[in-house]
């Protein structure tokens, strides 16, 4: 790309930037994404060869540019990027994940152009693999449904669709004035939607920050009659772009997005995105004489122009990177903005539970699953129950959540009390309970888009080179392994949920084991105990007898990766370690009926449900199990993550470790195993 002339722009932003704002002192979010990117922010007078820093066209804003006058220095203006945060910075003081530097101007500042402005005209935005890129992520913001502040409520419909839509701003909005509009603009706007569509519905759409009472908007009930209503409700603003005929704007930014869902707005101001060929515009700029197609705007005002941050790893990062951890967050929030009452959580357990459901509502807890059902309809929450621990023939009234560890839990056992990095939640069944669907049978049977096929086959890369499993538990070095066609037969705990709803005939880890050698008479087989039972908290072991009798090589307290590796074939009950070889190209033999059999990816021998009918390759089956099931928890930035997060955490050991109860506690649960449904 050739793009060196607004490169060289933004090269000349000082090193030392000067403010005089108690605000921007406090802000820390600013400091570290300017220091990230060669910046180093002071408050006081400049020096010679500095710069001076403002916020945008804020009010204070004058105390920076009178400086930069007198002094004779350049004048750099910070902006939130088009991509922010969960709620509205006035909303919850949240710092914003990606700024826009911009040593020209301002990108909402018409008169003057400014640094994104230079980047749309200057910029090689024609370029293949940018266009390529680009596409891949205007699908995935669309279906990740993200939007600048994403607080809205993902399950509200929109309205009926061939509505046009009127969208509102906040009053004395910066946004507005230098977009060369006023609040007669607002008037004019609905007077022409009026006048145009006389024979349709018109939605006046309202600002978040109108919703959440923090500043007023142009609109409200006294504008609205039969043709003309006002929605203040959290709809998703995908939705309503996505179901509206045609699209009205001053200067907010949903008209962008609505250029990226494939309408023409009619825009009222001069916004960054008017005057690109684009956009109806009702004042032109003559000075942007290009066209552009919607990609390369997006590539401009996305992708080029600003900084993005890493949350998590405390890092600049592409834009890839922000839509999964803003898409992880809002997950979370959508999931748990109206509370949850959770029921047969271990205590050791809530700790780690309150971290993952109780950002927006702390969760509240009752071990009495009735009682807590009760409690949970008549609050308005769910209903959160650990997936092993709910009563049979239980029916909630309240909407239900059947919770459980993810596939890439952690480094340790659970069995250890050591907390998980992720977690399922699942409104259908769960996933080891081959009795009923699931929510990830479910995920698997739905097509994914190119880019979560894209995203899952980077994640699967990621796994093998980093040797990822689910516990990562650092293994003895494997024995010298006989010669010929190597078979790995996982053992398991016997009681295990996963087996007494999963599970054939074949129940037992000594008659798999059996029946393994059964069917390979001349094969080498590895038969790997479980590392809860080697640790003595769980059933399962196998006599000496037997094992000398069976298998060839009993891998005791090894790297199941390591494992892996060097073998042919896995035959397995269900244990999550056919998962993991199926990833690794490794063939399958499944006896149960565990969540990855019976969508053709697996030798089955075992009873298989019958609505598993869908035949999904190997990374849909990958991005339904580590992406779209589970949810993950970074316990360094203590915020939901992507698991692309959890995967480094893994990867690096970088994970807080439990404290000298939990091990005690472990210690003590090891000597009482017999006892084990005390703590499970």
């Amino acid at each position: 790309m050739s793009g060196t002339g607004w490169q060289g722009i933004r090269d000349r932003i000082p090193q030392r930037l000067w403010h005089q704002n108690l605000s921007l002192l406090r802000n820390r979010r600013l400091h570290r994404i300017l220091a990230l990117a060669g910046h180093e922010l002071c408050f006081g007078l400049p020096r010679p060869g500095d710069g001076v820093l403002v916020w945008g066209r804020s009010p204070t804003a004058w105390r920076g540019e009178a400086l930069a006058r007198r002094h004779g220095l350049p004048l750099i203006r910070v902006e939130d990027a088009f991509l922010r945060s969960l709620h509205p910075g006035r909303a919850r003081g949240e710092a914003p994940l990606g700024l826009l530097v911009d040593p020209i101007g301002v990108h909402f500042d018409a008169a003057g152009p400014s640094l994104l402005e230079e980047v749309l005209q200057s910029a090689d935005l024609q370029e293949s693999n940018l266009l390529f890129r680009c596409r891949a992520l205007i699908q995935r913001v669309r279906e990740a449904d993200l939007s600048k502040y994403n607080n809205f409520d993902a399950a509200l419909p929109a309205p009926e669709p061939g509505y046009v839509l009127v969208i509102d701003q906040t009053r004395n909005d910066a946004a507005i004035r230098f977009a060369g509009a006023t609040e007669a603009s607002f008037k004019a706007m609905l007077s022409e939607a009026r006048r145009a569509f006389p024979g349709h519905r018109i939605i006046l759409r309202t600002h978040p920050e109108t919703r959440m009472g923090l500043r007023p908007g142009h609109f409200s009930q006294s504008d609205t009659n039969a043709q003309v209503s006002l929605l203040s409700d959290p709809v998703s603003p995908h939705r309503l772009l996505a179901n509206a005929a045609q699209v009205f704007t001053v200067s907010s930014q949903l008209g962008f997005e609505a250029i990226l869902h494939g309408h023409r707005p009619r825009v009222f101001g001069q916004p960054f995105y008017a005057g690109w060929g684009l956009s109806a515009d009702e004042q032109p700029l003559p000075r942007r004489q290009i066209n552009l197609t919607p990609e390369a705007l997006f590539a401009g005002a996305m992708i080029l122009a600003p900084l993005w941050y890493d949350p998590c790893r405390d890092r600049l990062c592409p834009l890839e990177a922000v839509i999964d951890q803003m898409d992880a967050e809002a997950r979370a929030y959508r999931q748990d903005h109206k509370g949850h009452l959770a029921t047969g959580m271990r205590l050791w357990k809530r700790r780690r539970l309150q971290d993952f459901f109780g950002l927006t509502k702390p969760l509240r807890f009752c071990d009495d699953p009735a009682k807590a059902d009760r409690l949970a309809s008549a609050s308005g929450r769910s209903l959160l129950v650990w997936a092993g621990r709910e009563p049979d023939g239980f029916a909630a009234s309240a909407p239900c959540f059947r919770v459980e560890d993810g596939f890439l839990r952690s480094r340790g056992l659970g069995a250890d009390l050591v907390p998980p990095l992720s977690l399922v939640t699942d409104d259908l069944g769960i996933y080891y309970d081959a009795t009923r669907p699931s929510r990830l049978d479910a995920l698997i049977s739905t097509p994914i888009t190119p880019a979560a096929h894209a995203r899952a086959a980077a994640l699967i890369d990621r796994l093998i080179q980093a040797g990822i499993s689910k516990y990562n538990l650092s293994g003895q070095p494997l024995p010298d392994l006989p010669e010929g066609h190597r078979i790995l037969v996982p053992g398991q705990v016997e009681d295990d949920a996963s087996i007494r709803k999963g599970a054939g005939e074949i129940r037992t880890n000594l008659a798999l084991l059996a029946e393994a050698r059964r069917a390979n008479p001349g094969a080498v087989l590895i038969y790997k105990p479980h590392p809860d039972v080697e640790a003595g908290l769980r059933p399962g072991v196998i006599p000496d007898d037997a094992l000398k009798r069976y298998a060839d090589v009993v891998a005791r307290n090894a790297d199941p990766i390591a494992l892996l590796a060097m073998v042919q074939e896995v035959r397995t009950m269900t244990s999550l370690l056919g998962f993991e070889a199926l990833i690794r190209g490794i063939p399958v033999t499944c006896l149960g009926a565990p969540f990855y059999a019976g969508w053709g990816l697996t030798r089955d021998l075992g009873p298989i449900p019958g609505w598993r009918q869908a035949r999904p390759d190997l990374t849909q089956l990958v991005h339904a199990a580590l992406v779209a099931y589970p949810r993950y928890w970074d316990p360094v930035s203590r915020r939901p993550c992507p698991p692309e997060v959890a995967l480094d955490r893994l990867a690096t050991g970088h994970i807080p470790h439990p404290g000298r109860l939990n091990r005690l506690i472990s210690k003590l649960q090891g000597r009482f195993a017999g006892l084990a449904h005390l703590w499970r």
